[in-house]
């Protein structure tokens, strides 16, 4: 599974023998894989600050997901198709040890082997300045990514909506990559060259009755240029005066006129247009990769930063001064398996509120002083990670 709960108890004995037994149960009955989840010791402030920078640290893990999903999304929608290949380019590489830099780290092996980043991000500095530090990157990996995606996909619908002029029937599509200028009479004061969509079981009909549909039709005139499933586009040379007319006899005869004028230069014009918004797009389509999968990368790290942050600022508010606990990392085997571990997580560490114990099994008792919704509130410090950021 690509689920994990992050949680801690107090690092005093008797709580550090109730890790031990969760460690027991859990292994035992193949309910989860567990590690330690190392957090350093942060200066800690005052207890007032701290309950601010819960909070704050609650809206930035919010928005740190938000941001790696929208990132991995955009992975998606850039690769078109190679989708297949996405999961490649979802890593959180340069993460973890310096000697593992240069290697293609997963989301689950950073998780799992996590290591806080002193240089990027001091411990001894004050919380505030660390927190302040990660909400910024985050927030200029987010502007950064509006601005380069916007770019891209400005130049992908523009592509999108020339490509739809070449599809769709002979009906509605742009003929401009179908017709040439050896097609059509042009530059005659007199002459005029028609386009005619003609029902593929009307092409005899056609070929026998076009010369006579109007007077002045230049006969043996007509030509099948490209056809469809549906019908075939045939030209046609008759005398400008007599066009209305022969529109209205066409039209009766289930044959339709297609408005098209030959306009070299607009032709000229669209594909050129074409060429370079493809040109446009392959220049681009590279960088743009490049850009999300290193600060994929940066955003991934610093969320699992911010939830070490959080485990350390709840512990902390939770069982008090002098700074005294435990973190662990749970990864549930599958998901059929998490009620139970839930239960076994619940029993081993009641003790720590009965209250909260009571109230997971009676979701009518209220927590007093507690604005959470009781279903959010275990005993321990909890915080989900999920790593199924495609879902």
């Amino acid at each position: 599974m690509s689920e994990f709960w992050l949680i801690s108890a107090p690092g005093d004995k008797e709580n550090l023998q109730a890790l031990e037994r969760m460690n027991t149960v859990t292994s035992k009955s193949n309910l989860s894989y567990n590690t330690k989840f190392a957090i350093p010791d942060f200066k800690v402030g005052t207890l007032d600050s701290l309950v601010g920078l819960s909070d704050e640290l609650g809206k930035l893990d919010t928005f740190a997901e938000s941001l790696i999903r929208r990132m991995a999304q955009s992975v998606v929608e850039v690769m078109e198709d190679s989708k297949g290949k996405v999961q490649e380019h979802l890593l959180a590489n340069g993460g973890l040890k310096e000697k593992m830099k240069c290697l293609k780290i997963d989301l689950t092996s950073f998780v799992t082997h996590f290591e806080w980043d002193m240089a990027k991000y001091p411990a001894k500095q004050p919380l505030v300045s660390v927190v302040d530090a990660i909400a910024k990157q985050l927030a200029q990996i987010e502007m950064d990514l509006k601005s380069r995606t916007a770019a891209y996909n400005t130049l992908k619908t523009n592509l999108e909506n020339l490509e739809k002029k070449s599809m769709g029937n002979l009906f509605t599509r742009t003929l401009s990559d179908i017709v040439s200028k050896e097609d059509f009479v042009l530059d005659s004061e007199y002459l005029v060259t028609l386009l005619v969509i003609v029902p593929k079981p009307n092409y005899s009909q056609w070929q026998k009755t076009y010369e006579s549909l109007s007077d002045m039709v230049v006969p043996r005139s007509t030509k099948l240029i490209t056809e469809d499933k549906e019908g075939g586009l045939f030209t046609v040379t008759l005398f400008r005066k007599v066009i209305e007319d022969f529109k209205t006899k066409a039209k009766e005869n289930k044959f339709t006129v297609r408005e098209f004028y030959y306009d070299e230069k607009e032709i000229k014009r669209e594909r050129e247009e074409m060429a370079r918004l493809l040109s446009d797009k392959k220049q681009q389509y590279g960088p743009l990769l490049r850009w999300l999968k290193v600060n994929f990368s940066e955003a991934f790290i610093a969320w699992i930063h911010i939830k070490a942050l959080r485990v350390f600022v709840e512990s902390v508010l939770r069982y008090g001064l002098p700074v005294n606990f435990q973190a662990v990392l749970l990864q549930p085997h599958k998901k059929s398996s998490t009620k139970r571990l839930r239960e076994v997580l619940n029993s081993v560490f009641r003790h720590l509120d009965e209250v909260a114990a009571a109230s997971i099994l009676d979701a009518s008792v209220e927590i007093p002083g507690l604005q959470l919704n009781n279903q959010d509130y275990f005993p321990y410090v909890y915080f989900h990670i999920d790593l199924s950021l495609l879902d």
